[in-house]
């Protein structure tokens, strides 16, 4: 089990979010913490301290007004630390080689690979060929929906989404995937099965618990048995980290093969881990 070390960037800035308060509206989200310090500062402290395979997050969508400054600060931490992250945050089969060639460890995709709340099988070996399954993550955050207690709505989820009624049909109440900023759920389960289906394309995973991430009120405890059960791949667990306990708890109940980030919970961001106690037990 490792730390893996994160860089958020979210209207051009380093920052921590409450994950499921993410839209695309205005760019809006409800802000954890607000570095003074840019992406290039993060990416330099984690070369010299070692820590490799975290990962950048541009959090905002290619059509918004920040997007080309979180380019810019995500491209600097690149090359603080080249071939030391990952990036993540709108790749799709256009920019995926430009961001290996800028610096990046691998690539980081969700929605690309998704097409009408299922996995566009299409697209995804379209992707893998480009970049290698040795240079693609694949995203597979998730949040857990209680379909049954929604047939009866006929409201939209989301923009843009299948109606809940014809969303939830045939589908049971579970943790599925979620793409576009965590806006949109998918018809695609967290599940051993679909992990095991996706690795032949990728080489490793990144799941984030929706629904606790950025809170610091507790991990996701389902999310992390599930990743636990599946040994295939390297797969790290982000959400709700709040304490050192939580860490060891994650470590017993992954078998140690989960690695985990910390984000708000980390005194880097404003919470109370020390960052070089992780540090210490990483190594």
């Amino acid at each position: 089990m490792r730390f893996r070390p994160c860089i958020d960037i979210h209207n051009g800035s380093v920052k921590q979010i409450v994950g499921g308060s993410l839209t695309d509206r205005e760019d809006q989200a409800r802000d954890n913490f607000v570095s003074e310090y840019d992406a290039k500062f993060y990416a330099e402290m984690y070369r010299e301290d070692s820590l490799a395979d975290g990962h950048i997050i541009l959090l905002n969508p290619k059509t918004s007004e920040y997007y080309e400054k979180n380019l810019a600060l995500a491209r600097e931490a690149l090359a603080a630390y080249p071939g030391g992250m990952q990036i993540g945050g709108g790749i799709d089969d256009t920019n995926a080689v430009a961001f290996l060639d800028m610096g990046a460890s691998k690539v980081i995709v969700t929605s690309y690979v998704f097409r009408d709340g299922k996995i566009d099988f299409e697209r995804l070996e379209k992707l893998c060929t480009f970049v290698g399954k040795e240079h693609l993550v694949l995203d597979l955050s998730c949040r857990y929906v209680e379909f049954e207690s929604k047939l009866s709505n006929d409201s939209l989820i989301v923009q843009n989404q299948p109606k809940t009624a014809d969303l939830c049909q045939g589908h049971k109440n579970d943790y599925y995937i979620v793409t576009d900023r965590w806006q949109k759920t998918t018809t695609e389960p967290l599940s051993v099965q679909t992990l095991t289906m996706l690795s032949e394309y990728c080489s490793e995973f990144l799941v984030h618990a929706v629904d606790v991430e950025g809170k610091a009120s507790g991990v996701e405890k389902e999310v992390v048995k599930r990743l636990g059960a599946f040994e295939l791949l390297p797969v790290t667990y982000a959400g709700g980290i709040q304490s050192l306990s939580d860490i060891i708890w994650i470590k017993e109940a992954g078998k140690n093969h989960v690695d985990y980030t910390v984000g708000s919970a980390l005194d880097l961001f404003g919470g109370e881990i020390p960052y070089r106690k992780l540090l210490e037990l990483t190594g």
